[in-house]
């Protein structure tokens, strides 16, 4: 019988840092379209979302209220963030085929000299769950017509791969390991 809470083999730290680089990137934009799109704007819709290019009701109501469900889908907000909680879905169900993974082993990696020391994949993955579940929110609540749900989320999202970016102080991770020493998650689990 194995013991099932060993850790499984090591990654080089850098990949997640390079991962949360691109990630950043991506929710920073993601941001800026949240910010200035559907689910910020107020008062007056440019034809975009009445069709008409009357203006709406001048209450200080938010557009996204009197978008339909097509509406708030096309939002590029919407659509980047999209990709960005798919990017995460893979990142958790098959680490070593992400993207990002992929781009630092075959290209970044080479060309950096060997890790110090290996990371245990789990809390990185454990992150990417945590990412996935920030993002969805947004999603989700963008799709109820909840405003400044999308923009919100993504700033949270980012604020969370900024530090892991340029500090590697991965969030995610720490949420891990604090879950960890509760016994919430890597406990040892029963022999099948």
């Amino acid at each position: 019988m194995s013991d099932r809470t060993s850790a499984p083999a090591g990654i080089d730290p850098r990949g997640p840092r390079f991962a949360a680089s691109i990630t950043a990137v991506l929710l920073a934009v993601a941001v800026l379209l949240g910010l200035t799109g559907l689910s910020t704007s107020q008062s007056f819709d440019f034809g975009i979302v009445s069709g008409t290019g009357s203006t709406l009701p001048g209450d200080g109501s938010f557009a996204i209220t009197y978008a339909s469900l097509a509406q708030r889908v096309r939002d590029p907000a919407f659509l980047l963030m999209l990709v960005i909680a798919l990017l995460f879905l893979w990142g958790v169900l098959a680490p070593r085929t992400a993207p990002w993974g992929a781009l630092f082993r075959r290209v970044i990696r080479p060309r950096l000299k060997p890790p110090t020391e290996l990371e245990d994949p789990r809390p990185p993955r454990f992150a990417q769950g945590v990412g996935l579940f920030v993002v969805t929110i947004g999603l989700v609540l963008h799709l109820a017509g909840v405003p400044w749900a999308l923009p919100i989320a993504a700033a949270a999202a980012f604020a969370a791969a900024f530090l892991n970016a340029v500090f590697g102080l991965c969030l995610g991770c720490q949420l891990y390991l604090v879950l960890q020493r509760a016994g919430v998650v890597g406990r040892a689990r029963p022999a099948v």
